[in-house]
């Protein structure tokens, strides 16, 4: 439930999807009306489709529903703040609320005129507030690029965690890769002797376990891509308004990292294979 004046529909871009909004006389004369959301709507008064004129209680105070609120398209998790809203003229919660601890002003700069805006705002503010110019202002002045800034931060702060996390997994993995590829050069040493005693050079042995540690490495990048092409698909069938895709950039940063890890942990168990006696691996059983 919010407190409005009569320019907050044209200042927040609201559009209605039936009746009017809030005007000045409705601020004027502090009337008893409202302006809902379409969730709200729908939880007053279901499978109604005009409900002008209508009236309902908050808190006690009968009030009369004057429009609706159209539901604001393109939000990304399917519903809005506005959805959810009841909007009332701000001196008619002024006269059950005389005294506000919290008051936020929306302000609409005109194109190009961003800064200029702050600044008188900022000078407006300090005189209405009566404060002094040595000291600091005792109000926050915000801009959507401030906010943006803030989600920016919050969102490497989140992605530095999930290539921590990402890390440890794919060094666990890699050990695990590492551990597998010694188990294969113990069981296959009267191979390696054979190969060895045809003329195979070191080389030949550690290219051989360097290609093997790399396919099931990239084997599991391969399944990891189409798991979470599959999950793009499913969040894109739920919420379509969520954009949900993987760009090409992360399916090739993928199984670089991918077969880079086989790469990585396969060298051990390629020298150790490559280092094998031809004589001690022919006589293993």
């Amino acid at each position: 439930m919010q407190a409005v004046s009569a320019n907050y529909g044209a200042i927040g871009n609201l559009v209605l999807e039936q009746g009017r909004f809030i005007s000045d006389v409705d601020e004027l004369h502090r009337r008893d009306v409202i302006v809902i959301g379409t969730n709200v709507k729908e939880a007053l008064f279901p499978n109604r489709t005009q409900i002008e004129a209508q009236e309902v209680t908050v808190g006690g105070l009968r009030y009369e529903v004057i429009g609706v609120l159209e539901k604001r398209k393109g939000s990304v998790f399917g519903e809005t703040e506005e959805d959810n809203a009841i909007l009332m003229p701000f001196r008619t919660v002024a006269k059950l609320v005389p005294k506000q601890d919290f008051l936020m002003l929306v302000i609409r700069a005109r194109p190009g005129q961003l800064q200029a805006a702050l600044e008188q705002a900022d000078a407006v503010l300090r005189r209405q507030r009566n404060v002094r110019f040595s000291e600091p202002s005792n109000f926050n002045l915000k801009t959507a690029d401030k906010f943006i800034e803030q989600f920016d931060s919050i969102t490497a702060a989140v992605g530095l965690i999930a290539i921590a996390i990402s890390s440890v997994g794919l060094v666990v993995g890699g050990i695990g890769v590492m551990n597998i590829m010694l188990v294969s050069v113990t069981e296959r040493r009267r191979e390696i002797g054979v190969r060895k005693a045809i003329g195979a050079r070191r080389k030949d042995i550690v290219v051989q376990f360097l290609f093997e540690a790399m396919t099931l490495t990239t084997l599991g990048g391969i399944l990891g891509v189409l798991l979470f092409f599959a999950v793009s698909l499913i969040l894109a069938f739920l919420l379509p308004a969520l954009p949900a895709k993987i760009p090409a950039w992360a399916v090739a940063s993928g199984l670089a990292v991918s077969t880079g890890v086989g790469l990585a942990f396969g060298v051990w168990p390629a020298r150790v294979a490559a280092r094998l006696d031809p004589i001690e691996a022919l006589r293993y059983e």
